[in-house]
Parts: C-alpha cells; sequence; structure tokens
C-alpha cells in the first residue's frame, strides 16, 4: 500500500458520485430505498503515440474520461447519469434542431455561433436546474479536495475545485467562435469537415491551456483562465451539500482508493 496521494478526477451523477484514478473507476449511488451501492472497475485507456501528442491528446484524454461511463451505468444499476432526465433530453434535442436551423441560415458568422453555443449549454442548464445535481457536482470536489489535501472531515473542502471541467467552458466557446470565423474566412463554402477540424482545434487548444494553467497556477494568464469557470462553480454549477449526500461520496472515495491500492 502507497502513502501518495492520487491524481482523481470524478462526475457528478444525479445521486452519486463517479471517480477515477489513474487504473480505476469507483462509482456510489443512493438507491431509492436509501441504501448505498457502490461499484468498481478497470479504466479503459487509449495508449499510443497520440496520446503524448499535443493537440491530440486533449481529445484523447477527454474520451478517456467518458470511456467508462457506460461501464460505471451497468455496473451499477442504481446510479443515475447528469442527462438521464426526460425533460434534459427534450431540450436536447429541441437544441441540436435549433442550432442544425441556425447553421443553415444567413445571419452573421459570430452572431450565428454564438447562439449555437448558448444552445448548446442548456441541457447542462436544465440538468441542474431543479435536481441533485449541483448538490452532488459539490460532494465530487469536496471529497475530491479533502482527500488531496489531507482534510479528515470534506465539509472543510471547498464546493469549487481547480480541475473542474468548468474551466474549458468559456475557453472552448472563445476558440470555438474564432475557429468557425477562420474556417469561413479561408473556405468559400465550408463543409462539415471543415467544421469538425475547426471545433477539434478547438477543444485541443483549451485543454492545451488547461494542462499549461494547472502547472501554472499563479500566472496572472493561468488565473484569468480560471475564473469563468470558478464563477459557474460558485453561482450555478454547485451548491453546498447535505451530510447524507457526502456520505455518497466518501463511500465513492473509500472504493476508489481500495481499488487502486492507496491508504486514505
Amino acid at each position: 500500500m502507497s502513502e501518495e496521494r492520487l491524481r482523481l478526477g470524478g462526475m457528478a451523477l444525479r445521486n452519486g458520485l463517479l471517480v477515477h484514478g489513474p487504473t480505476s473507476w469507483a462509482a456510489a449511488a443512493r438507491a431509492p430505498e436509501g441504501t448505498i451501492r457502490v461499484a468498481s472497475g478497470e479504466k479503459p485507456t487509449f495508449p499510443g503515440p497520440a496520446a503524448s501528442m499535443p493537440l491530440l491528446r486533449g481529445p484523447l484524454r477527454l474520451a478517456e474520461g467518458f470511456a467508462f461511463i457506460p461501464l460505471a451505468r451497468r455496473r451499477l444499476p442504481a446510479a443515475r447519469l447528469p442527462f438521464e432526465d426526460r425533460r434534459v433530453a427534450v431540450i436536447t434535442l429541441a437544441a441540436t434542431v435549433a442550432s442544425a436551423a441556425l447553421r443553415r441560415g444567413r445571419i452573421p458568422v459570430a452572431l450565428r455561433e454564438s447562439l449555437a453555443a448558448g444552445l448548446g449549454l442548456l441541457p447542462a442548464l436544465v440538468a441542474l436546474r431543479g435536481s441533485d445535481l449541483a448538490a452532488y457536482h459539490g460532494v465530487e470536489h469536496k471529497s475530491i479536495g479533502a482527500y488531496e489535501r489531507g482534510l479528515e472531515d470534506a465539509t472543510e473542502a471547498a464546493k469549487e475545485h481547480e480541475r473542474c471541467g468548468s474551466h474549458l467552458v468559456a475557453p472552448m466557446l472563445a476558440l470555438s467562435l474564432a475557429g468557425q470565423l477562420i474556417v469561413e474566412r479561408l473556405v468559400e463554402r465550408p463543409g462539415r469537415l471543415a467544421r469538425g477540424v475547426a471545433a477539434l482545434a478547438s477543444v485541443s487548444g483549451a485543454v492545451e491551456l488547461f494542462v499549461w494553467s494547472e502547472r501554472h497556477p499563479d500566472h496572472p494568464v493561468a488565473r484569468a483562465f480560471r475564473r469563468p469557470g470558478t464563477e459557474i462553480q460558485r453561482v450555478l454549477a454547485t451548491r453546498e451539500p447535505t451530510p447524507a449526500q457526502l456520505e455518497v461520496g466518501n463511500a465513492a472515495l473509500e472504493e476508489i482508493l481500495r481499488v487502486e491500492g492507496v491508504k486514505a
């Protein structure tokens, strides 16, 4: 057993928490009857030279972060994913249709892409509203943050975290808008391939900025990079959890440490 602190990531569930470490994932969820169900497994990885190449490693890391979600859902039937809701499904479909209609229109590119980006955020806003998802997002940050700082009580940790994916929102929107504007300038009639390349580049650039800001946390650019995401977390994306919700987070944390072979 090692005393070193793992680098952990996570995702809030509607009724629990999904955590992943270097090799494994673990999840805990509050079942309808009130008990806490726990499951874990090996995390899929995408090895190869592309995994260490700038601009390609970002999308691969994101893909790895999502690859085990279906496995966790199957292994833990009690878990409810963030977008596992009828309202969210309807809004997602409506936003997709509206975005496609916008791109077929003749409105200015900047306005069109800004409206499309706003539509893309709607499902997340609906998922956070009127559910426990924001509170379990707070559980994610407090549980992982307490572990990283060696705190015995997760209530002492902040509900905002410097590695939250919310820090990608603003740069991805800005880079996506810039990429589509460049495509419009360079390609007379841009198709799906050109727009897809621009979208992939925006994701890659945002992830590279994210990694750089984590390595240089005190740099003014890094602080500016994190500021929008921190405000998103503080105002909208997280809520202070209840003791019962933190109990679920502790169960997920204990399980990931167990399967990774590390002491709490």
